[in-house]
Order: structure tokens, then C-alpha cells, then sequence
């Protein structure tokens, strides 16, 4: 089970010419800037003042969002409507492989 956001939807055309889209999903994964320890001596004396710093600002970003491509579906408009589910850009869904069937639920 993973999340994906819908990052983009395009018209777009088979091979036979009929009219369908071009649905793009994203995994969104949250990081930690800080799992890794940096090697030099400065480098985790710098490091050490951003999380002080962080853990007393607040406004300051903690955790940075990695997204990565994830699925890209291409369906006939027909295919679409049978599919069930009306996508909606930036719209999150929680993705199930089992079974050998994808399932794909809003959050």
C-alpha cells in the first residue's frame, strides 16, 4: 500500500485515433534532511545548529516531501468511464497491489 497524488491529466489519442487521457501519479514520500550524517567536522557542527535552530523556529520547513513518478495510466475516454473513478489534479489516493489487481481509494 502506498500514497499517490495526481500530478497531471492530458487529452490525449490512441493509435486508432480515439480520444482518452493521459493520467500521471505521483508517490509522495516525506524526508528527513538529516538522516544522514555529514563527514567532516564543520559539516556536523552546521547540521547540529539547523535542528537547534528548527526545534526553536518553528516557520522553518522540518521535513522536505521527495515525489517521484509512480503509475502513468493512458485510457480511452470509454476505459475512463468504466474505470469508476474521477480523477482530480493534486487529489491523494491510497494505492493496493493484491491480488493482481490495482485498487485505488480517495484519502
Amino acid at each position: 500500500m502506498f500514497h499517490v497524488r495526481v500530478s497531471k491529466i492530458e487529452s490525449n489519442r490512441d493509435l486508432d485515433g480515439n480520444l482518452g487521457k493521459r493520467i500521471e501519479l505521483l508517490e509522495e514520500r516525506e524526508v528527513n534532511p538529516y538522516v544522514l550524517r555529514p563527514q567532516t567536522d564543520e559539516a556536523k557542527m552546521a547540521q547540529d545548529i539547523m535542528q537547534a535552530l528548527q526545534q526553536q523556529m518553528p516557520f522553518l520547513p522540518q521535513r522536505a516531501q521527495l515525489a517521484t513518478p509512480k503509475i502513468i495510466l493512458f485510457l480511452t475516454e470509454q476505459e475512463y468511464d468504466s474505470f469508476g473513478i474521477t480523477f482530480d489534479v493534486n487529489q491523494v489516493y491510497e494505492v493496493t497491489l493484491e491480488n493482481q489487481a490495482i485498487r485505488f481509494r480517495k484519502v
